[in-house]
């Protein structure tokens, strides 16, 4: 892939393409559909521990690296992505539509939710 690739205002199917690309031309090939799964798990934990000891009740041990939650989720849409691509999932055409059904469904649910008419503590 080109270090010149402009990711400033990047559509998803350009995303798409743009990890196909890197994929390709510098990690060699995708890993085996499972082995991405496995990735997607490790990586949507290293967001999880970010998050339980930014916002939750843990806290960070004092020899820990610095975090970086930006770099951790663009590791999550990284594989998610690879997924996809392997798949065969356009994942612009699949986003329009499940949030068609999240609208369809949802459409006075979460308006009608006591729980969701109070600000979060």
């Amino acid at each position: 892939m080109n270090e010149k690739i402009d990711l400033n205002d990047v559509t998803i199917r350009e995303a798409q393409n743009a990890v196909d690309t890197w994929i390709k031309t510098i990690g060699v090939r995708y890993f085996s559909e499972l082995t991405n799964l496995a990735q997607l798990v490790e990586e949507v934990g290293e967001v999880s521990r970010i998050m339980a000891r930014t916002y939750g009740e843990q806290s960070f041990k004092s020899d820990e690296a610095e975090t970086d939650l930006g770099d951790e989720l663009a590791d999550v849409m990284f594989v998610l992505i690879c997924i996809a691509n392997q798949t065969g999932v356009d994942l612009t055409t699949a986003l329009q539509k499940n949030l068609k059904k999240k609208t369809r469904r949802d459409s006075t649910r979460h308006l009608n939710n006591p729980k969701l008419t109070t600000p979060p503590e």
